[in-house]
């Protein structure tokens, strides 16, 4: 009998009540705030941690995963009498992460050779952030609870991350623009001028779309932009910041226009608050464009 574990980190925003119901590994990364090293989702759930954010005197950081701390996973998984192992990742372009968990793999077959017999260690790269995978790992984590085999898993997620698409609006630049998201001029004319940016990802690089002005008109262009790409009748997922209030009315919008609600709805954890700040508003579908295009 297969015994399979589904693995992510912890920038996939997963929530705790789904890290338990299906037994979800989460790996945590390191955050330094202040020159203190704290443990995300250890020492703050996300909502303390926007509060974190804000009394903080310089932007906090995150630390990549490393490869001794993999191959220490997969030690354990293997003596645990894992037959799969699914690593699904933060982007492996934005984090040194996911090839952390490659090296670590080479690294335990190289010491357990009799282990590539035993255990198949597969690592899946979302290319992206927050619930943009995070959806994705809960749900390969219902199909392993099912039964569901391993190749109909990692085909499941080779679809979804062929056409996922992350859209989402920072309602202040300042986060934006020291983690190089947005150039500093750009910033600067933005919040004179009132503009916010929505922002995606595409082949794990991330790229401005559009500026809308003022805050009342981020909703309705994320609502535009995601039923104008969105393939018909298909899930889509909503990510919360620091102002609950933009994602109710993100998802009220989205409901009404669909007639059906969210499939998930959690905050942004730190590696996109860090980046983006903690006050932003997201929307993540499965798009009819090639390559995630708007």
């Amino acid at each position: 009998m297969r015994k399979i574990q589904i693995v992510t980190d912890s920038a996939s925003d997963v929530s705790y009540e789904a890290e338990q119901k299906y037994g979800i590994r989460v790996l945590c990364f390191g955050l330094t705030v202040d020159g203190k090293a704290y443990t995300e989702r250890v020492d703050f759930k996300p909502v303390e941690f926007y509060q974190v954010m804000k009394d903080a005197a310089r932007v906090p950081t995150t630390a990549q995963y490393t490869p001794m701390q993999f191959l220490d996973l997969y030690e354990e998984l293997w003596q645990d009498g894992c037959t799969d192992v699914i690593y699904i990742g933060i982007n492996g372009k934005g984090s040194n992460t996911f090839s952390n968990s490659i090296l670590a793999r080479d690294q335990f077959y190289e010491a357990h050779p009799e282990a590539k017999e035993q255990m198949n260690i597969h690592t899946v790269d979302s290319r992206t952030y927050s619930l943009g995978y995070g959806y994705a790992v809960v749900e390969a984590a219902r199909k392993a609870r099912k039964g569901t085999s391993v190749s109909e898993i990692l085909a499941y997620l080779d679809n979804w991350f062929s056409c996922c698409s992350v859209y989402f609006t920072p309602y202040t630049l300042e986060y934006a623009r020291k983690s190089g998201r947005i150039s500093s001029a750009a910033a600067f004319v933005g919040e004179l001028m009132g503009l916010k940016p929505i922002i995606t990802f595409q082949d794990g690089e991330s790229k401005n779309l559009e500026k809308v002005r003022g805050e009342k008109a981020v909703v309705p262009a994320l609502v535009k932009l995601g039923l104008r790409t969105m393939i018909p009748h298909t899930e889509y997922v909503v990510i919360v910041g620091s102002n609950p209030e933009y994602a109710r009315q993100l998802a009220a919008e989205m409901e009404k226009a669909l007639g059906y609600p969210p499939a998930m709805m959690e905050n942004a954890g730190a590696a996109i608050a860090i980046n983006a700040g903690p006050d932003l508003v997201g929307l993540v579908v499965k798009n009819k464009n090639p390559g995630g295009r708007p």
